[in-house]
């Protein structure tokens, strides 16, 4: 049996103490973080994770970074480990170590960034910039951006992997258009982990991306799971159905996210936030009962609805 890392010790004593400090927007009952196995290594993650397009993309001044102190804070609190960058977000990767050195993180984190540049040799100083901004000599888990030099990424990727420097590797893309391509890559490719949009409005995944994932035993990062803000747009005047408390959702976002986690192909659905109060309720998304099929229809239809 494999010895249990100190950093993966720390995380378990961390999620397991989370039920002792809850927010009021998650249920007291059924309080612990859900998880999932990473088919590769049966490592398990909780089901919600943290994004931060545009949320950590801020200043080093205190009025810009003491809001993400406490998101961060907040987050490892409430039983969140996978924290998901990349050196497009602008400043986010920076901020992300900078936040997890001063707050002692790094051990209760599971880092996620990508690279997102052509040719071996820039794709080498891209990734080890993340690594120095990000304050950290060993990466969780290195993904190929929207599958730029997918080919010549992943063969230097395979090499860290072997070297220990990075725990995992994978793709991402964030539109449907290019899911074709993502399964293609799926299917001819050993990766650990694959990234894309899903929603409940945005559901293409389901044709080719989710099932490929299932069968080659990849793990199934969800972004943009408020379809990039659209949902709330969607439902803003519109009361929570009442169906909702049969799984404990307080609010849409916990809905959608539920509805996202629940299935069986996903392992972890990261929304980005800057607000404390949104991370609580994201972070209710991931506790409790899931949907079963018959009540994601009917979430489908509610919000088809609306």
């Amino acid at each position: 049996m494999r010895k249990m890392t100190r950093r993966e010790a720390t995380w378990v004593i961390a999620a397991g103490s989370a039920g002792l400090m809850l927010s009021p927007n998650v249920r007291a009952a059924d309080s612990a973080m859900l998880q999932r196995p990473i088919p590769s290594s049966g490592e398990k993650l909780p089901v919600i994770g943290l994004g931060t397009w545009q949320s950590f993309d801020v200043g080093t001044s205190a009025a810009d970074r003491q809001p993400l102190e406490e998101v961060l804070r907040a987050f490892v609190r409430l039983g969140g480990r996978v924290i998901d960058s990349s050196p497009m977000y602008g400043r986010a990767e920076g901020v992300v170590g900078d936040l997890a050195q001063k707050l002692r993180l790094h051990d209760s984190l599971f880092f996620a960034t990508k690279v997102w540049t052509t040719g071996k040799d820039a794709g080498v100083q891209s990734m080890d910039r993340s690594f120095d901004l990000m304050k950290t000599k060993r990466m969780d888990l290195m993904q190929v951006h929207n599958l730029v030099d997918v080919q010549t990424h992943l063969a230097t990727l395979r090499e860290w992997k072997e070297q220990g420097r990075v725990r995992y590797i994978g793709i991402t893309h964030y539109t449907a258009s290019s899911h074709g391509e993502v399964a293609r890559v799926l299917e001819r490719e050993k990766v650990d982990f694959v990234q894309i949009n899903y929603s409940v409005r945005e559901r293409e995944a389901e044709e080719r991306v989710l099932p490929v994932a299932q069968e080659r035993g990849v793990a199934v990062i969800v972004n943009r799971p408020f379809g990039g803000g659209n949902l709330f747009r969607r439902v803003r005047d519109k009361a929570l159905p009442d169906f909702a408390a049969e799984i404990g959702c307080a609010s849409w976002a916990q809905l959608f996210l539920k509805w996202i986690v629940a299935h069986p192909a996903v392992t972890c659905a990261i929304p980005a936030t800057s607000k404390v109060r949104h991370l609580e309720d994201n972070m209710g998304g991931g506790v409790g009962t899931l949907p079963d099929a018959k009540m994601r229809q009917r979430i489908s239809e509610a919000v088809a609805a609306a």
